[in-house]
């Protein structure tokens, strides 16, 4: 057998003496004797009655060993022309006595955060401040608008909100505060108290219950790391679902540093001292695991860029930090270098910098196209990784492994199962497919650490959204292959949530924004084929009977409820005014058959559609509009 045979082997007929093993590149404080375990949901938990601290994992442990004066993170914000470098020994203490003063605030073990920062290493800070003290933390994207920020206020119920004054892009300053204040107003819930980080850039106005970061830090006391076991959580992330209510992902202690440090070491190929770069967003699963904690676990730099890929100031921004902080491994979305190559197809920008540094490139997020696949497997001398994970389970499935065994690359797929992860595809009736047959891509359980342990608040939808359609198995979501090499073929998602940029948002969440205008009887939203960012939504409206207004007037209404209720976040800007949709006979839209014919592909009509006419009538609209917008898109 091969290494990676092996060690696959081992995680899925022995998995709690593989994992017990894994468990040993971690610090505990109290080392647990029972590997795994079940609730009584019979969902796996691992490491319950270990007990340790992730913070003290990531900062506190590595200065004892040695690396206090070691850069822990590395900052840069071409946007605001500003720098920094924190060792590991300044990020404890700047961690500490931030998380002195949440304690002064009220915050104990078990009270939840939440944060809504832009990428300034303060969004760090007040995320290991949280686990230092048992807290759990909730960080909300900088890009949503109030509503969506309420939502998540209202479903976690936070003492603590953290914000920062304001977020910068590249021609414009962001107000942070006017949105935590609508949507403290929106939200049932009433945090306690609110911590702004003044930028100045633009200063926040503060109000009753409303305190300064640098005043409270000024007289907190230094706090030491709270022990937690193993299960308790770490965090909630929110992730889209496939209605309009998003999902609450539970992440433990635990579980999920173990599988980070071992991720580090056979995926990522680093080692301590190493400079990792991951051009994601705090706000996000890639920002959670590869930004803020896998990084330091592992006793590397982690790049910290408040920025985007083309425009601040060229094309070759990433090139520049690659040669600028000697980084070993990137990893980025496929987006952002189809906007690398659009801006400079040619890549000569490339030919300024040296990136001898760079071992590894890693994409992630979305579908890793041929085109841009080929495009960098030409124009650069390092492998270019392509690999699959979801929000919800927290690093990879499926990867090429060169910390354990590298392996050819094939264009279009993720590579091989990751050891821990027995990956199979089964068919509607629930059989294993064979080599080449397509079916939904599930997971057997047990799940690795690492995953989700549950959706904040409601076990049930844990068990309905993953666990119900294939007992004894997680439900990926995704549809997909392995070929006769074991390789794995992600095809795109079997339900309603689309990839816009690497970001998975809900059609349905849209949809209710779009069907509550009061001009709209009937709408549909879909994702469509994007050359820049993979997908965009499409709205599909059926206006009310004796609508006499203007179809462009109603257009940019729907476009601005949606920025308005979920954020630019949406890329929402298309809006196909119809007379029919296609449907089954029990009335549910065919979303599924909009998706292609908008994609241009061949249809035939069901027999299940009661008026297949109402098929020519989306495909006559999206045909007499180009529906396809990428000369419209804003690179990300």
């Amino acid at each position: 057998m091969s290494r990676y045979q092996q060690e696959f082997q081992q995680a899925t007929q022995q998995p709690e003496a593989f994992w017990a093993e894994q468990a040993k590149r971690i610090p505990w404080f109290t080392q647990p004797s029972t590997i795994l375990s079940y609730d009584d949901q019979q969902h796996a938990r691992w490491f319950d009655d270990g007990e340790m601290n992730i913070c003290h994992a990531a900062l506190d442990y590595h200065v004892e060993q040695g690396r206090g004066e070691q850069p822990a993170v590395y900052w840069d914000s071409p946007v605001t022309d500003k720098k920094a470098t924190i060792t590991f020994a300044e990020m404890r203490d700047r961690v500490a006595y931030f998380a002195g003063a949440l304690q002064e605030l009220g915050v104990e073990k078990g009270d939840r955060v939440v944060i809504y920062m832009p990428m300034i290493p303060e969004a760090l800070v007040a995320m290991y401040a949280c686990a230092r003290l048992g807290a759990i933390h909730s960080v909300v994207f900088g890009g949503f608008a109030p509503h969506e920020l309420a939502v998540r206020i209202d479903d976690a119920k936070p003492k603590v909100v953290v914000a920062a004054s304001c977020g910068v892009e590249v021609n414009k300053v962001l107000p942070y505060k006017p949105i935590i204040d609508q949507a403290i107003e929106q939200s049932e819930h009433k945090p306690e108290a609110c911590v702004v980080y003044q930028r100045e850039e633009q200063r926040a106005e503060l109000k009753e219950g409303d305190h300064d970061w640098a005043a409270l830090v000024e007289k907190a006391p230094y706090t030491d790391c709270v022990p937690v076991k193993g299960t308790d959580p770490l965090y909630v992330l929110y992730t889209s679902g496939t209605t309009g209510k998003p999902k609450g992902v539970v992440r433990d202690t635990a579980g999920y540093a173990v599988a980070l440090a071992y991720s580090m070491e056979v995926i990522y190929d680093v080692e301590p001292g190493d400079v990792f770069f991951s051009a994601s967003d705090v706000g996000w699963v890639v920002g959670h695991s590869y930004i803020v904690y896998a990084p330091l676990l592992r006793g590397c730099t982690t790049v910290v860029y408040e920025g985007k890929p083309v425009k601040t100031p060229d094309a070759g921004a990433f090139w520049r930090l690659i040669e600028e902080y000697r980084v070993k491994s990137f990893f980025t979305a496929p987006t952002a270098f189809r906007a690398i190559k659009k801006e400079d197809p040619d890549a000569k920008l490339l030919e300024q910098y040296d990136i001898s540094s760079l071992k590894n490139l890693y994409l992630a997020g979305e579908r890793l196209d041929p085109p841009t696949f080929h495009w960098l497997d030409d124009l650069l001398d390092v492998p270019v990784i392509d690999h699959w994970w979801q929000t919800e389970t927290g690093w990879p499935i499926a990867a090429n492994l060169p910390g354990l065994e590298p392996m050819p690359t094939k264009a279009g797929s993720a590579t091989v199962p990751v050891p821990g992860f027995n990956v199979q595809i089964l068919d509607r009736d629930g059989e294993q497919t064979g080599p080449m047959e397509q079916g939904s891509v599930v997971i057997k359980q047990p799940m690795p650490p690492g995953c989700l342990v549950g959706v904040w608040g409601d076990p049930q939808r844990f068990h309905s959204a993953y666990m119900a359609a294939f007992p004894g198995y997680y439900l990926t979501g995704d549809g997909g292959y392995i070929d006769e090499d074991g390789y794995l073929f992600i095809m795109g998602r079997t339900d309603d949530v689309i990839n816009v940029a690497g970001h998975r948002l809900s059609t349905g969440e849209m949809e209710e924004v779009v069907g509550a205008h009061p001009a709209v009887a009937e709408c549909a939203v879909i994702g469509i084929h994007d050359e820049l960012k993979g997908q965009l939504p499409v709205g599909l409206v059926i206006p009310k009977d004796g609508f006499d207004g203007d179809e462009a007037t109603l257009e940019s209404e729907l476009i601005a409820r949606v920025r308005d209720q979920i954020g630019p976040i949406a890329c929402f800007k298309q809006v196909l005014v119809v007379s029919r949709l296609p449907k089954t006979r029990s009335g549910k839209i065919l979303r599924k058959l909009l998706r292609n014919i908008a994609d241009g592909k061949e249809f035939g009509v069901p027999s299940t559609i009661d008026d297949p006419t109402s098929l020519e009538d989306v495909h006559g609209a999206m045909r007499d509009r180009a529906v396809g917008a990428s000369d419209k898109a804003t690179p990300v």
